[in-house]
This record gives C-alpha cells, sequence and structure tokens, in this order.
C-alpha cells in the first residue's frame, strides 16, 4: 500500500505583542499620579476595573494560552502524521 504525501503548510509567524503598563491607583495615591501621568503622557483617560474583573481578565488570558498550547499539539501531532521523516511537527525554540 502506497503512502499518500499530504502536503503542509508553513506556521504563521510568532505573535509579536507590544507592551502595556497597567498603573494602580488608589484614593491615596490619585493627586500624585495624576500629576505625573500628565506630565509624561499628557491627556488623561481612565478605564476602571473592579479587582474581580482584573483577576477575570488574567484568568481569561491564561485560558487563551492553554488554547493555543493545546491547538499547537494538535497540529503538531499530525504533521509528523502525514510527513515521512517525522522532523514536522518538531517545535523550533523560536515557535514557543
Amino acid at each position: 500500500m502506497e503512502k499518500v504525501q499530504i502536503p503542509t503548510v508553513s506556521r504563521p509567524k510568532p505573535v509579536q505583542l507590544t507592551d502595556t503598563k497597567v498603573y494602580v491607583v488608589t484614593e491615596d495615591n490619585l493627586e500624585s499620579f495624576l500629576e505625573e501621568f500628565k506630565e509624561i503622557h499628557g491627556d488623561v483617560a481612565f478605564v476602571a476595573l473592579s479587582m474581580r474583573d482584573y483577576e477575570n481578565l488574567a484568568l481569561n488570558i491564561s485560558e487563551l494560552k492553554r488554547f493555543l498550547n493545546q491547538q499547537t499539539q494538535v497540529i503538531i501531532y499530525y504533521e509528523k502524521a502525514v510527513t515521512d521523516d517525522g522532523t514536522k511537527g518538531q517545535l523550533q525554540q523560536s515557535d514557543r
């Protein structure tokens, strides 16, 4: 029986994320924060999260990371299954 060669596609380029700063502002440091922030950044705008919502955001990011890692493993499994040499699907350090 002849094994059918199924072509595989290149992996997408790695994600390049942009740094994001989060400032913790309380009633105690609000005035000094506003002064310093205006000096550095100019305009001030607020996006407020409760502590519970911030925790949910962190959990959601963790869940996305888990999902992506599992999807990567599924892709590796199928790449190995359809290639002869078994070298496909081995993650390079830069792919992680």
